[in-house]
């Protein structure tokens, strides 16, 4: 009979996991109040970056593990994981390319290749808007299709899915899953009474599909700005506030159309849709560990990713897995 796992959270970070153990022999149940599009991995941009996440000495093997995975997935359309150029700037002084990128081939962005003209087949960034950059190739998750296929992928290798379930605690879940999986983003807060965890607001503007932009921009000074082409729309940001109010603002997403307007050198779009998600940031880091219940059953924690929940989520699936093989074979040597 199959080991089972109750997974909490349908978010990226519950949906990965649930493929990881699904495909591996476990009978895999996912509990959520909310999936896929309506969590929090609904409204990101899902570019693979590290970013409002620690540790670096774990977070980065994570994002790494999580990148190759990522890019073989971008062989397969129906996954909507494709390759794009990412453009990351800032405003004032000399950007630094991160070390982990040096494998990348990221490269620095020269200021004199700057300009506030069209050239054919791209748009480029005036120089008066940014003082310096780099660029690397980085995996692009459309989060309309993507959240989808691993919703369906999970499936497929027999895991379901229970929606509308929110647990106050642990022991809520059913005494038949000896392992449970506690993916639960913010929710975690109130299911582990954990202080360190802060919702991290993040507001962006969906805008329909912009002519001749071809990589995603990307600058974290103030004010937080990033444009990320999709195959149907964009994605216009954003914000990164210590929040909980997860309705759009209206003053907000006019702030944000024209600042990516100004940068990019267009005319304002029209705005499809509002999103607003609350990153769950850690202070004290990433937490990936497991802990004994009172009713003696095994929880592996597996949250607090910040903004780098898709960036991190196959590397650390796999890390959990790892915990849970370890912990089977514990039982087994010892019985």
């Amino acid at each position: 009979m199959a080991k089972s796992v109750a997974i909490i959270g349908a978010g990226v970070s519950g949906l990965t996991c649930g493929v990881v153990f699904a495909e591996r022999g476990f009978r895999a149940v996912i509990f959520a109040e909310q999936i896929g599009q309506q969590t929090t991995s609904g409204a990101a941009g899902a570019l693979w970056f590290p970013y409002d996440a620690e540790p670096a000495a774990k977070v980065i093997p994570w994002a790494l593990a999580t990148y190759k995975v990522l890019v073989d997935l971008a062989k397969d359309p129906r996954s909507g994981v494709s390759m794009i150029e990412l453009r990351q700037y800032c405003r004032a002084g000399e950007i630094k390319i991160p070390d982990w990128a040096s494998s990348f081939h990221a490269s620095v962005i020269p200021s004199e290749s700057a300009s506030p003209a069209r050239t054919e087949g791209s748009l480029n960034i005036s120089d008066s808007v940014f003082k310096s950059g780099f660029s690397l190739r980085v995996p692009l998750m459309n989060t309309t299709i993507y959240l989808d296929y691993l919703f369906s992928r999970f499936q497929k290798a027999g895991g379901s899915i229970h929606s509308g379930v929110r647990l106050e605690k642990f022991e809520d879940v059913d005494p038949k899953f000896d392992l449970v999986i506690n993916c639960a983003g913010i929710g975690a807060r109130e299911l582990v009474r954990d202080v360190d965890l802060e919702p991290h607001r993040g507001q962006v503007a969906i805008v329909p599909k912009i002519d001749n932009l071809n990589c995603a921009i990307v600058c974290d000074d103030d004010p937080l700005m990033y444009a990320i082409p999709r195959i149907h729309d964009c994605v216009f940001g954003g914000t990164n506030d210590v929040s909980d109010n997860l309705e759009p603002d209206p003053a907000t997403t006019k702030g944000i159309v024209a600042e990516c307007s100004r940068v990019l050198q267009i005319e304002k779009p029209r705005v499809l849709r509002e999103r607003v998600g609350l990153r769950p940031f850690r202070k004290s880091g990433v937490r990936l560990e497991k802990e004994k219940l009172r009713d003696g059953r095994t929880v592996i924690h597996n949250y607090g990713h910040g903004g780098s929940g898709f960036t991190l989520s196959w590397g650390c699936a796999e890390n959990v897995h790892r915990i849970a093989d370890a912990r089977e074979l514990q039982r087994v040597t010892v019985e």
